[in-house]
């Protein structure tokens, strides 16, 4: 976890939140893909159902146009039994388009509404959290290449001046605002380590 490039810190008790915070978002998430995945699977049945009218009735078509076409072969009254045969078939046919258009229609609606009810609770949370996480990384980052030189050290140990509790400083040095114009290496590193600990990351020893 000291690596500059991994977005954990380093620390226990700021890595223990982190872990926390992750697990709650994996929860979130899984809990409102499955509310999702039932809401699409609901209105689903519905374009199924679409599908189902359309095979039924252009099955039902097909059996009226041969038996229109049956009907017509037989003289004198062939026309006359053919037609009401025909028409029905085609009334079978709009019958399956309307089908048609229902499976489909209710295919997008699942999707929309699955996305719909699933996509804001989980976007409420994650944006948050996705922040925090890349604030952290960013000020890691930060914080562990500025611990790599002395210049950054310096200036680590500044911010803990301008941050830390006194109590805190005082534990470093009884005068650390002196010891770090004196350029008091022990006290710089150990003001530089306030500042680590702070943003989550344990010193280097």
């Amino acid at each position: 976890m000291t690596s500059r490039w991994v977005p954990y810190a380093s620390t226990p008790g700021r890595l223990l939140s982190q872990l926390f915070s992750d697990a709650v978002v994996i929860a979130w998430t899984a809990i409102w893909v499955f509310v999702g995945v039932a809401v699409h699977s609901a209105v689903a049945t519905i374009a199924d159902f679409g599908y189902r009218v359309e095979s039924g009735a252009n099955g039902v078509a097909g059996n009226l146009d041969s038996a229109g076409d049956s009907a017509d072969d037989i003289p004198l009254i062939g026309g006359s039994l053919a037609g009401p045969l025909t028409a029905a078939g085609d009334a079978a046919r709009e019958i399956a388009g309307a089908g048609a258009t229902l499976g489909v229609t209710a295919g997008w609606l699942a999707w929309l509404l699955a996305l719909a009810v699933a996509a804001p609770p989980i976007l409420a949370l994650m944006m948050p959290w996705l922040y925090l996480r890349l604030r952290f990384s960013r000020r890691k980052w930060t914080a562990v290449t500025l611990a790599s030189t002395a210049a950054g050290e310096e200036l680590l140990a500044l911010r803990a001046l301008a941050n830390r509790p006194l109590p805190k400083l005082a534990a470093v040095s009884p005068d650390p605002a002196g010891a770090w114009r004196n350029q008091d290496r022990i006290a710089i590193r150990g003001l530089a380590a306030l500042e680590l600990r702070a943003a989550g990351i344990r010193p280097a020893r």
